[in-house]
């Protein structure tokens, strides 16, 4: 964690916001590695912001269409990666300072609600999610970090960790129907641990 800090620290210029992926696939451990490099930074006297890709979703009747196949719903169109462009990345890209109300996601209402969010100038900016690499997003980070776990521990972290969905079978039987298959495709046509710009793996 040290030499991602490094890293992430070198690429910071004074005055101005940059803009940090923490990419990776379901239970690689992104969230958990997110914070400890918050807090890394924070006592580094920077101004870390964190924001997470699971805060800019559609809701749940867009992204569970039942005319097509669970992993296609989940790797086309359960992202709104357009207001996130819009209301976040363009604007901290073109210098503009962050101070406003944003819509984020709720999912245990299945509705958005508004949140102030400020990015001050010189901030460094964490988003952290699956899929950041796509080519809807992937040119607005500066730096991108890749999480890299094997599936099957990652498969026995969110069976401990995705209890709504049900007991273990539920959740095996989702994973291998709606994300196990859109994460396959997103590692056939971008290959995130070989064009991250820093890979951590077996956290």
């Amino acid at each position: 964690m040290e030499e991602l800090l490094n890293k992430i620290i070198g690429k910071y210029d004074s005055g101005k916001t940059i803009i940090v992926g923490i990419d990776g696939l379901g239970g690689a451990g992104k969230s958990a590695i997110t914070e400890l490099l918050k807090t890394q930074l924070q006592n580094s006297n920077y101004y870390p912001v964190v924001l997470h890709i699971d805060d800019f979703i559609y809701p749940r009747y867009i992204r569970y269409d039942e005319f097509k196949e669970e992993w296609y719903c989940y790797y086309n169109i359960q992202w709104r990666y357009d207001y996130l462009i819009k209301e976040i990345l363009l604007p901290v890209r073109e210098g503009i300072e962050i101070d406003k109300q944003v819509e984020l996601y709720e999912k245990e209402n299945d509705l958005y609600i508004l949140e102030q969010i400020k990015i001050p100038q010189g901030s460094i900016l964490l988003i952290e999610g699956i899929f950041l690499q796509r080519k809807e997003i992937k040119e607005y980070f500066d730096y991108m970090v890749y999480v890299e776990l094997p599936k099957d521990i990652r498969l026995s972290r969110v069976i401990n960790r995705d209890t709504y969905i049900g007991d273990d079978k539920d959740i095996k039987l989702k994973y291998e129907r709606r994300y196990f298959p859109a994460e396959d495709k997103y590692i056939k046509d971008y290959c995130p641990a070989e064009n991250a710009d820093f890979v951590l793996e077996n956290i």
